[in-house]
């Protein structure tokens, strides 16, 4: 699974950012596209910058985007954003369903081997009748629908901790109310490994769990998790990653990364 070339649509984004790094710093992929409204600058890379290449494209006019002339063979979606920053519900349902969903079908090539990834959330559910998961649900039943030879969904808790300006943690315990103070009630510390404490939240928040000793932040984590997984593919992962196949309503599969497999999959060799 050697020599791959790999698109990202959203590096410049909390975890996209570590994402791209590691794909330069891998030998394992011999070209990384960054796509995107806003893209990094080259000056903060130490490694890999002789293999990138960087196309700032307008989500409303993919068309004339190029996403298919890559012919990429792993396409990473990382692009997110909050209800504030999106002006609304209506702004934050183009961002964070449709330029993902349109995005991978832009980057989608007939007759061609693709593997897509996408950054979804632990709570991700397409019937919720709560926003957040209601988009992300919604987005993980379209790219299963698209005919990747590959889809792989990675579950993450709330992405907290994290140096975002607009943090989703506000946002989501408003929408849920006074159901996500009573998770929250549920908060436990426990001992891991008579080390470090991991925070759990169960049920909505999907453990989330924040380990300082993994490569210092969640984001970080999972940016290496997801690099790792698109050179693997689904049938390579290996058990500690706890993948699960899935299937939609309209009986078409994917596979499933939750938080902990995530955290675990990061400590797999990968240069």
């Amino acid at each position: 699974m050697s020599g791959k070339t790999a698109l990202i649509v959203g590096a410049t984004g909390q975890t996209g950012q570590h994402l791209l790094k590691e794909l330069l710093a891998s030998s394992h992929f011999t070209k990384v596209g960054e796509y995107g409204r806003r893209l990094t600058d080259v000056s903060t890379l130490s490694t890999g910058k002789d293999k990138l290449e960087q196309r700032v494209i307008d989500f409303e006019k993919l068309e004339e985007s190029g996403l298919k002339n890559g012919k990429w063979d792993v396409v990473f979606l990382t692009l997110g954003t909050t209800r504030k920053a999106a002006g609304g519900a209506e702004g934050f349902q183009r961002i964070d369903r449709d330029y993902v969903i349109n995005a991978a079908r832009e980057a989608r090539v007939p007759d061609h081997e693709q593997r897509v990834l996408y950054l979804s959330s632990g709570s991700a559910n397409a019937k919720s009748s709560f926003l957040y998961p209601r988009c992300k649900g919604q987005t993980e039943e379209a790219l299963a629908s698209m005919g990747y030879s590959d889809t792989i969904v990675f579950h993450p808790g709330l992405l907290a901790g994290t140096n975002r300006p607009q943090s989703r943690m506000p946002e989501v315990i408003a929408e849920y109310g006074l159901f996500a103070i009573r998770i929250f009630l549920s908060l436990r510390i426990i001992l891991y490994r008579g080390v470090i404490n991991t925070l759990r939240l169960s049920s909505f928040f999907s453990g989330l769990e924040i380990k300082a000793s993994i490569r210092n932040t969640i984001v970080a984590t999972l940016g290496r998790s997801m690099a790792i997984a698109g050179w693997l593919g689904s049938e390579r992962l290996p058990s500690v990653a706890r993948s699960k196949e899935e299937e939609t309503p309209e009986g078409k599969r994917f596979v499933s990364i939750p938080n902990a497999g995530a955290i675990a999959l990061a400590q797999t060799p990968f240069e």
